[in-house]
């Protein structure tokens, strides 16, 4: 029989759960094959190079305390929250099968009922409707796949979030592809996380013709791993989160009744690499002093902002101007 393991997570913590994925897949024994099955309070998930000012609405987001996370492997963007279950197939890289793994969760899902199909895009369908997207890490001795489960997700704020504001967005990161997407509970009402679960469960160790190996992850307990711990305080960071985000461009047009302006802005790694502001303004030290002050800081409204403030006391027959420019730039980039 080979060795099998299934893992469950009693955390909803997003950042806990990718942590404690990811010392899984550090820690695990390449002789064996473990399931690993977790749930999220609300958050957008977003891909490793993935660019989150193009993804979503961070206004929204930040308003309604939803986590804002990156995670280690690819993919697109996502929203989660307790109608989402999450599994990661783990392996030694020699025994992974992607289709192995698809197998089980469409198989899992024949139970109740529902004909499932594998997409080209790693994608698991019903009804030519996405309830499943995966995305996938490989090391040079073992590997994972881990994907989403629509049972019950609020697919209202998942339109909502996952909407960003219109902007002028260049950006060389990776664009989620929008699909149209259903909850599994569509299909068939009577089925929820813990029924479709244990149905998982089942077909993991069918498949691997193992004994039952279950375990109920202890949060407090992993808390204590130096390791696990390190990884899940930088998956929280704000370096990790936005300073991971790939270069882009962003271009900001306004009328003011002083004048027009024009800013681009270069960005890499969430901070400001160059900014250009053209205008037809009459007070060109004001236009100037402006786009100095925003070179070399993070992207973030407050950030220019607060800098811009800095002025009122340089130039104070620009209050004014300086104030509106503030607040346009507030909105723009909430």
């Amino acid at each position: 029989m080979s060795k099998a393991r299934c893992l469950i997570s009693e955390t909803n913590d997003p950042f806990f759960n990718l942590a404690t994925e990811d010392f899984i897949f550090k820690d695990m024994s390449t002789d064996e094959n473990i399931l690993f099955l977790w749930r999220n309070n609300p958050s957008i998930i977003i891909g490793r190079n993935q660019n989150p000012w193009a993804e979503c609405d961070l206004k929204k987001i930040e308003q309604n305390n939803i986590n804002l996370v990156r995670r280690q492997s690819g993919g697109g963007a996502v929203f989660q929250d307790l109608g989402n279950t999450n599994f990661t197939f783990l392996s030694s890289r020699k025994d992974y099968d992607r289709k192995r793994n698809f197998d089980i969760i469409i198989n899992a899902l024949e139970r109740f009922g529902i004909k499932a199909i594998q997409s080209g895009r790693n994608d698991i369908l019903v009804g030519g409707k996405k309830i499943s997207g995966s995305a996938f890490k490989e090391n040079p001795d073992r590997a994972f796949h881990h994907g989403t489960l629509l049972i019950n997700v609020n697919l209202d704020k998942l339109a909502e979030y996952l909407t960003p504001s219109p902007k002028k967005l260049l950006a060389k990161g990776t664009t989620s592809v929008r699909s149209r997407v259903a909850n599994i509970t569509e299909f068939n009402s009577e089925l929820n996380h813990e029924s479709l679960t244990q149905a998982i469960i089942d077909e993991f160790f069918k498949t691997y013709n193992s004994e039952k190996n279950m375990e109920i992850l202890n949060h407090n307990s992993l808390k204590e791993i130096p390791e696990l711990n390190n990884y899940y305080q930088l998956l929280k960071s704000n370096d990790w989160r936005f300073g991971e985000t790939p270069q882009f461009q962003h271009q900001l047009t306004e009328r003011f009744d002083w004048a027009t302006v024009d800013l681009h802005l270069d960005t890499d790694a969430g901070r400001i690499k160059k900014a250009k502001l053209f205008s037809d303004c009459l007070n060109i030290q004001l236009i100037e002093e402006i786009e100095k002050s925003i070179q070399n800081i993070d992207y973030h409204p407050e950030s220019i902002t607060n800098k811009i403030e800095q002025l009122k006391q340089q130039l104070p027959d620009s209050i004014n101007q300086i104030k509106d420019f503030q607040d346009w730039i507030s909105r723009e980039l909430a």
